[in-house]
């Protein structure tokens, strides 16, 4: 047996609309909670007030959940049983429940609210507020003009006022803000009129570089301005763009390009977020298509649009020019330096028996590694330059003689001090041993090498520089030897400290990834090679910002900087040659 549930209500205009359902169960409850199968929302039922259950076929019983009753054909009850054929009307508040029987044996409950005191609406209206305060149009005003003159009126006056009288301070600015500002203007909390100088307009760039002094243009040439080329460079935006610009430029935000474009404020109190890749590629993705006196390569995402690397190296060491070569082949620079890294890396090598007999008072002991000559920034970053008298000289000697106890050492990378050092050594002295004695070292070390034959007495004949200068002689073992006007000397060494001066890389993130997972010197040769890792390599962990696939999602923020150091010039920027500048370090 099952219930048919009919609920008649009435419309404002006072006609009845009736719902209809059937509930397939033998207990029902009712009561002011939605939880109830009969929900009847009167102020007068409790939250479960009565339970109405099927005792046999073709009757019901009615008791109450609560200390409230409820009526039968108007006689107050606690409990009583129906018969469905009989009929009968359960009063519950406001609410009239009658009870008939259906063709197919089910009890039907029709329900219906009836009107008079004890209705639903006086109810509420009794225990609400209504009767006290005024209407709901008049509150819905009064908070608005209660906003408009805390949040508005009253910051608006206040700025005006400071604006004549600085020691009027602005009253009610810190609702209108966003957010917390980033780390990096965190100190100007509180201060909204350091940046926005003038009320209802965005920050200008002016307002910005009066601050930051030292930041350069982006894309300034000898013959155009930064905001002509950066205008010229711009992907013109389509229609719904062109749109935007438009509402934008009629509210006084800047046009596009302007700082607040990429530099986002009001975040939190973070670091001022990377600029989206979005931002780069809307110029650089098709950057030769308008800028056509360009020579940079289009790029848009590192993993599937980025062009190979190019670094500037040395391609003479005697005029010291520099030209950009892609790696997509293997590039040779002349750095006037000669090292191969393999002799040096190579575990049954002359140096790694040297490193051994030197031991760890000299900072070696074992096989040499990287980190003897490439010794890290004390941030992490980049690498310190190579030494010669730090991070060469424990195996290449600079001593030529011995006066008592007192070693002489070579002037190293001055040229003419070092031939005075040598011819300064009396002809007549007798070689009685190599200028650092003690222990015998092997190879060039030894009675009869290199070095002792070179720091000898010279031969009748020969001069002393003429010895450490020539071809074969000590100097030759690291530089290239020259005569320049009848002088001796050697070509200077120009070793780069940054071969890609347009991007940026960080050691510190990868100090858990060994030297030669990137640079492969253990199998160099040559000192010429250029051991720098191709596009393919940093692809192995790193992809565009919006894939899915990379270990790191590298936005284009994260290599490169939008405003260029000051050290980079125009033609490092837009040649492929230039003279040697500040990029470049003297070796020697």
């Amino acid at each position: 047996m099952a219930f048919q549930i009919r609920q008649i209500d009435r419309t404002a205009n006072g006609r009845e609309i009736t719902r209809e359902r059937r509930l397939d169960k033998d207990r029902l409850t009712l009561g002011r909670s939605a939880e109830n199968d009969l929900h009847l929302p009167d102020l007068a039922l409790d939250l479960f007030h009565a339970e109405i259950a099927l005792t046999s076929r073709g009757r019901i019983a009615v008791r109450t959940l609560s200390a409230l009753g409820f009526t039968l054909d108007g006689a107050l009850h606690q409990s009583v049983q129906i018969a469905c054929r009989d009929g009968g009307e359960l009063g519950f508040g406001s609410y009239q429940l009658t009870i008939s029987a259906g063709d197919d044996g089910s009890c039907i409950i029709t329900i219906r609210q009836i009107g008079g005191a004890g209705s639903a609406l006086e109810n509420r209206r009794d225990f609400s507020l209504g009767r006290v305060l005024p209407g709901k149009r008049r509150m819905a005003w009064a908070s608005a003009l209660t906003i408009l003159v805390l949040f508005l009126i009253i910051p608006i006056a206040t700025h005006v006022l400071h604006q004549s009288n600085s020691k009027i301070p602005v009253v009610g600015d810190s609702s209108w803000s966003p957010g917390k500002l980033s780390l990096d203007h965190h100190a100007l909390e509180q201060k909204c009129e350091t940046c926005h100088v003038q009320g209802f307009a965005a920050v200008r760039d002016e307002v910005c570089s009066s601050c930051h002094k030292d930041i350069h243009d982006h894309a300034a040439t000898d013959r155009h301005s930064a905001a002509d080329r950066l205008a010229k460079a711009r992907a013109e935006p389509g229609l719904g763009g062109s749109f935007l610009r438009a509402v934008a430029k009629g509210f006084g935000k800047p046009g596009p390009g302007a700082c607040v474009d990429c530099h986002l404020q009001h975040e939190g109190v973070t670091p001022m977020p990377m600029s989206p890749q979005k931002f780069c590629a809307e110029c650089h993705g098709s950057l030769s298509d308008r800028l056509r006196d360009t020579k940079l390569g289009n790029a848009s995402d590192f993993g599937s649009a980025h062009p190979q690397f190019r670094p500037l190296v040395v391609t003479s060491a005697a005029s010291r020019s520099l030209s950009r070569l892609s790696l997509d082949r293997p590039v040779a620079e002349d750095n006037g330096l000669t090292f191969p890294h393999k002799l040096h890396l190579d575990k049954q090598g002359g140096a790694t028996r040297m490193a051994i007999s030197l031991g760890s008072a000299r900072g070696y002991g074992s096989q040499l590694d990287c980190g003897n000559c490439h010794r890290k920034t004390e941030d992490g970053v980049r690498f310190q330059p190579i030494i010669m008298e730090r991070d060469c000289a424990a195996c290449h000697s600079l001593a030529y003689d011995r006066v008592g106890s007192t070693v002489r050492t070579l002037h190293h990378g001055d040229v003419d001090q070092a031939i005075v050092d040598v011819s300064s050594r009396p002809a007549a002295r007798p070689a009685t041993g190599p200028a650092v004695n003690g222990r015998r070292r092997p190879g060039a070390f030894d009675l009869g090498g290199t070095y002792y034959n070179n720091f000898s007495s010279p031969p009748v004949g020969s001069g002393a520089a003429g010895l450490a200068f020539a071809r074969g002689g000590i100097c030759s073992e690291c530089h290239t030897p020259v005569m320049q006007g009848g002088k001796f000397g050697v070509i200077p060494v120009t070793l780069r400290n940054r071969f890609m001066d347009h991007g940026w890389f960080d050691h510190r993130p990868h100090r858990q990834t060994t030297c030669a997972t990137c640079h492969a010197a253990a199998g160099s040769t040559r000192s010429s090679d250029v051991l720098l890792p191709p596009i393919a390599t940093c692809r192995t962990c790193h992809l565009g910002a919006d894939s899915t696939k990379a270990k790191v999602p590298s936005g284009c923020a994260m290599c490169h900087s939008y405003h260029l150091p000051s050290f980079i010039s125009d033609k490092s920027r837009h040649s492929s040659k230039q003279a040697a500048g500040k990029p470049l370090r003297e070796g020697g």
